[in-house]
């Protein structure tokens, strides 16, 4: 009575790092340190609370799936700003799907945009970098389709190599998620590499799904997003999609609010679907989102907290273990040899918590996993808090 693709899913990498590390004891004397999950600790803006407050007699109404008018314009101005759009490129209410939190929608698109397979007919693909972010691997499976890791490692700087993609595996595919930045790497995807996977998207068929969620957070030039690449080509969204949060940009990952935008006719398809399987936000909270896209002072802000960051771990690491500043994002991708074996040793030596690339990544058709030398820091607590953690953490390595 258990669907039977529910089989196929990979296991969280957080339970895979609870399994290895929870049977451990911390080290004693120190305080326990997670750096493992990208959850910003700096504090959200205040206007975010002010508009939640000032909103808050809405909660007793049912919103609308699609937000509301005053979010989708937030949105769409801040799309024409952030990426130098021309006026009328993006419509309000014919591309934009806001949504409750990237994370379910990223999930949710999958099905919308694959067809299954007829009998005895090969599955549809949809294609994934690895490392990756589980939630795609997860959405792959759950629409029928057979998910294609495609290495993604230093020589292709950390993303995927569209030369070594055969037009037979791209003719199958319906999708292709990409993460820009890069997660857990931190690399910025150059404007030539994105034009070519939308070149490919349209030649062959597929959806280009970009995950721009950390496109704010970044050391010193602001990422090319796919709009932009768009823009160049005329204008015209068809065969893009394209996600941003709050999360990381405001530091306001428990609003749960975030947006699809592209092609109008899939983004008509995804709110017809959530109306039947989304959480729709809370009016307050699209008022909050609202003022939030409106304002970019806080964001500078917020980005310059990184940057002291990647100050400190710059000076802490130098050249050990292949350390290299994050073009975007806030996670660092250390080369510790083994990085199953270094995440057991500083939870035993320095109680400290860290996520084995292991386990954001998948063996190749060798054995080999492109994870197993690395692990992910995240850098998302105050910069005092970090340097001290990322001392401590590197004294143990």
């Amino acid at each position: 009575m258990i669907n039977s693709e529910l089989s196929h899913l990979r296991g969280s990498p957080f339970d895979a790092l609870r399994s290895l590390l929870d049977p451990l004891n911390p080290a004693q004397g120190f305080e326990p340190t997670l750096l493992t999950i990208g959850e910003p600790q700096h504090k959200p803006p205040q206007l975010m609370n002010d508009a939640l407050r000032a909103n808050e007699h809405l909660y007793g109404k049912y919103p609308p799936v699609g937000g509301t008018p005053g979010l989708r314009s937030a949105i769409t101005g801040w799309l024409t700003r952030r990426y130098a759009l021309t006026d009328g490129m993006i419509e309000a209410d014919q591309n934009i799907a806001p949504v409750n939190g990237t994370k379910e929608a990223l999930y949710m698109i999958a099905s919308v945009i694959t067809e299954r397979a007829g009998h005895n007919q090969p599955k549809p693909v949809i294609l994934l970098p690895t490392p990756y972010y589980h939630v795609y691997h997860a959405a792959a499976v759950m629409a029928g389709a057979e998910p294609v890791f495609l290495p993604a490692g230093p020589d292709t700087h950390f993303f995927p190599d569209l030369d070594a993609l055969t037009p037979e595996l791209l003719n199958r595919a319906t999708a292709f998620y990409l993460c820009n930045p890069s997660n857990p790497q931190g690399t910025v995807a150059s404007a030539e590499y994105l034009t070519a996977a939308l070149a490919l998207a349209r030649k062959h068929d597929f959806m280009l799904i970009v995950d721009e969620c950390y496109s704010e957070i970044y050391d010193k030039t602001p990422p090319t997003g796919i709009l932009e690449i768009c823009a160049k080509a005329g204008g015209a969204l068809d065969h893009v999609l394209a996600f941003h949060s709050l999360s990381k940009r405001s530091s306001a990952a428990g609003l749960r609010s975030g947006f699809c935008v592209g092609e109008s006719d899939i983004i008509k398809t995804f709110l017809n679907l959530r109306n039947f399987a989304g959480a729709a936000s809370p009016l307050p909270v699209c008022a909050a989102a609202a003022a939030l896209w409106n304002d970019d002072t806080h964001v500078v802000e917020n980005r310059a907290l990184y940057r002291q960051k990647f100050d400190i771990a710059e000076k802490i690491f130098g050249s050990k273990f292949g350390f290299y500043r994050p073009e975007g994002g806030f996670f660092l991708w250390l080369d510790v040899g083994d990085g199953v074996e270094a995440a057991i040793r500083l939870w035993t030596k320095a109680a400290i918590r860290v996520l084995p690339g292991k386990f954001l990544s998948v063996a190749d058709s060798d054995g080999i996993n492109p994870g197993d030398p690395y692990i992910r820091i995240a850098l998302v607590s105050a910069p005092e808090d970090s340097k001290e953690a990322l001392t401590r953490l590197a004294n143990s390595l």
